[in-house]
């Protein structure tokens, strides 16, 4: 689930693909998994205190080096990368959501952070004698194919899948509680509904539910 390939997975009970946008959304609306987590509160916390400092100024970042944030940058975009729908996971500030949050994490978030980060420039080095930012985004996926699927993971790659799988869903989260992550999701809460007409027939066929 890297790069800019839209692939197809099947729903539960669903008689149409879920596209693999849509598949990161509804990841975004679970709890997460591994070292790097976050609470709801943290992350609307989060959101709201970076839509007010970048408001008027460009973000610097306080926790990360500018070394790490470039890497977070070009890692989020892998992710979640611009389409013809909505911008992508910097469109939407997430870089700076992350750095928010590290800012105010715990140690053990900030070492699984760091640490995955240092893991990814070892491993690209290794590879391609580069850091991660540095490399071509060919060989970039060709790492992150690596530890993107756990199950498929070789045990050495081990910190790199723990590391991958949490900045996913962390990506995943700060994107789609972005008003531009919303507004892809189509969410239409918070508006007033003179008449409640039930659900759209073709929402209910996409569910494979009867009305």
């Amino acid at each position: 689930m890297t790069g800019n390939q839209r692939s197809k997975v099947k729903g539960q009970g669903s008689k149409q693909p879920v596209t693999r946008r849509e598949a990161l959304g509804r990841l975004a609306l679970a709890s997460m998994a591994g070292a790097i987590t976050f609470t709801p509160a943290e992350v609307a916390n989060a959101v709201r205190s970076i839509r007010e400092e970048t408001q008027a100024t460009q973000y610097k970042p306080k926790f990360f080096t500018a070394q790490e944030y470039a890497t977070v940058t070009i890692l989020g975009d892998l992710i979640i990368p611009r389409d013809a729908r909505s911008g992508s996971a910097s469109d939407a500030g997430v870089p700076q959501f992350m750095d928010f949050l590290m800012t105010d994490g715990t140690d053990q978030r900030r070492i699984a952070m760091r640490g995955g980060l240092a893991w990814l420039d070892r491993e690209s080095r290794k590879r391609f004698s580069r850091d991660f930012r540095r490399l071509t985004s060919t060989q970039q996926k060709q790492i992150l194919d690596d530890i993107a699927w756990p199950k498929r993971a070789k045990p050495e790659h081990s910190h790199g899948v723990a590391f991958f799988n949490s900045f996913r869903d962390l990506t995943a989260s700060g994107f789609w509680s972005s008003k531009m992550g919303v507004t892809d999701l189509g969410y239409q809460g918070n508006v007033f509904v003179a008449e409640w007409k039930g659900c759209p027939q073709h929402v209910l066929d996409k569910l494979g539910v009867a009305g």
